[in-house]
């Protein structure tokens, strides 16, 4: 007997079934696996930026009196698609006027597709209209009007799904 327990003191004990290690190994390899096709679509599709140009802007029908302003504006904006593959789906476009810190004017475009290599021109018209400005952003804006050039920031905000 002695020489039995001392074979058996040598050998090493046999690890045991562990459903933790199992599951982990399982994650890692199912994380590797999903990482590997991302790159592997990524690589194959190639996205490039998508190419947005302000082309033009005007105000038309310009009326500011007693710190009230009615005015169109008007701008042409530019959108380049110049991907092989993947094609764009704007669900909205916000569009927005400021001067200094405040919103002139606002409006939304409708929802459309734009193919892949496209370029579309969005043409939003913003109206404001009997709009109650403060007495100094009154002021400054009819001084820039009377130089025939008004500064303001124009803002795009778009909801896009691409395909």
């Amino acid at each position: 007997m002695a020489g039995n327990t001392s074979v058996a003191a040598q050998q090493q004990p046999r690890r045991q079934f562990s459903l933790v290690r199992c599951v982990a190994t399982c994650l890692l390899a199912l994380i590797v696996l999903v990482g590997l096709a991302v790159l592997i679509a990524w690589l194959v599709i190639c996205p490039k930026k998508l190419v947005y140009t302000l082309e033009n802007g005007s105000v038309q029908n310009f009326n500011l009196t007693n710190n009230h302003l009615n005015a169109t504006f008007d701008f042409v904006l530019r959108a380049f698609n110049r991907n092989r593959r993947i094609s764009v789906y704007y669900d909205y476009i916000e569009s927005t006027v400021t001067y200094e810190d405040q919103t002139l004017a606002f409006n939304t475009v409708d929802p459309f597709f734009q193919p892949h290599r496209n370029v579309s021109r969005i043409k939003p018209k913003l109206v404001a209209l009997n709009l109650a400005m403060s007495p100094s952003t009154s002021k400054d804006l009819m001084i820039e009007k009377t130089s025939k050039e008004i500064q303001v920031d124009v803002h795009f905000k778009a909801r896009i799904r691409l395909k």
